[in-house]
């Protein structure tokens, strides 16, 4: 039994799971800031082609 419980303590694949989430929430937030930052300027764009190419 003691065996089994230094073997799960010093298991790594729960640490590499963490590191990949943090990687992942890391990415998620600078693309919502990105689009959070550009949205206006990129709808502002698009309603500018919009009315050029329909008058």
């Amino acid at each position: 039994m003691r065996d089994l419980i230094s073997q799960y303590l010093c298991g790594e694949e729960g640490a590499t799971a963490i590191e990949y989430s943090l990687i992942a929430t890391g990415i998620s937030i600078a693309i919502v800031v990105v689009v959070y930052t550009l949205g206006d300027d990129v709808a502002a764009l698009y309603e500018g082609l919009v009315g050029i190419f329909t008058s």
